[in-house]
């Protein structure tokens, strides 16, 4: 199954990506393979994960959250979706 994930790095800041294997992946990202930015930042913590019909989905999703402040990425973290929505109405009322 696909997922987009959020992994919370040692200097706190947060990696957004997908994958088909999970597990995998982190361990990758833990050994430094494949992401410059988890490789100066190790170790990684998993913390958050949606599992995704496709891959197509999954990247689609990764590259929404990608474009969220920090604010909304905590937020979907903590599963508290009143924030989440909250920080989604702020930015569309800055909006042209």
């Amino acid at each position: 199954m696909p997922y987009m994930y959020i992994l919370r790095c040692r200097d706190h800041m947060l990696y957004v990506g997908s994958t088909f294997d999970l597990e995998k992946r982190i361990a990758e990202h833990n050994a430094g393979i494949g992401a410059e930015f988890t490789a100066r930042r190790i170790p990684v913590t998993l913390a958050y994960a949606e599992e995704h019909q496709t891959i197509v989905g999954a990247y689609e999703r990764e590259k929404q959250v990608q474009g969220w402040s920090r604010a909304k990425r905590e937020a979907l973290i903590a599963g508290d979706l009143d924030r989440l929505h909250d920080l989604a109405r702020r930015r569309d009322k800055r909006s042209p």
